[in-house]
């Protein structure tokens, strides 16, 4: 007597979602997370005394920012291969063009009333108002781009769907050694700085990495 043996198939592979709709929605929302969080950074800024402690705090928002900028387009996109790693960086993009009209229409306009740019921020645009805005056009696309690369170069190897979580610790915990490092060393940058390049340095070489094992 025979038996025949059925072997269960492996879950399909989840889809990019590339689409233009889900691209649109999702970098509105980048968007609104970078203008809520120079509105944290600003107020804790103005209630911490200047000095060690506000620094810290600063830099645990940066990164904090970071993180969200960085990996959510991946995972609302579903990176998985290279439609999806370029609407990651389509998400971010398109975030920072949104937070570009938050800048404009409400967070400049509120600088007149309250600090939330100091003149030395200008300052270093050669009293710019506008200087960073390019900048981060750049940065946004390029870090939601890593950030993409990262989350499928993780997804083809784990076989699954990685989480938010373990694709960002070990480029946080990355950022926070190379501050920490900074500041033992004596460099004169600010923690959030520090913190912040850090975590673009960490984010880049392990999504290269990443990639190159796929590949």
């Amino acid at each position: 007597m025979m038996t025949s043996t059925t072997s269960a198939a492996p879950p399909p592979a989840a889809a990019d979602r590339s689409d233009f709709r889900n691209i649109m929605l999702s970098g509105t929302k980048v968007g609104l997370v970078a203008g809520v969080a120079v509105l944290v950074y600003t107020a804790l800024f103005r209630a911490i005394p200047a000095g060690l402690a506000r620094e810290v705090v600063e830099a645990v928002v940066v990164l904090a920012t970071a993180t969200l900028v960085s990996f959510l387009p991946a995972q609302w996109v579903v990176a998985r291969g290279s439609e999806g790693i370029a609407g990651a960086a389509a998400v971010g993009l398109w975030g920072t063009i949104v937070f570009t009209a938050i800048d404009i229409v409400v967070l400049r306009p509120a600088n007149h009333l309250v600090t939330i740019y100091p003149w030395t921020w200008d300052a270093v645009g050669g009293l710019s108002t506008w200087w960073y805005l390019p900048i981060w056009w750049m940065l946004g696309t390029f870090v939601a781009w890593m950030g993409g690369m990262l989350t499928a170069g993780r997804a083809a190897r784990a076989g699954d769907s990685p989480t938010l979580q373990r694709v960002a610790v070990p480029v946080v915990a990355g950022a926070a050694l190379i501050a920490v490092i900074g500041r033992i060393a004596g460099c004169p940058v600010m923690l959030p700085v520090t913190a912040g390049g850090g975590f673009t340095l960490t984010l880049t070489v392990l999504a290269v990495a990443a990639v190159a094992r796929k590949a």
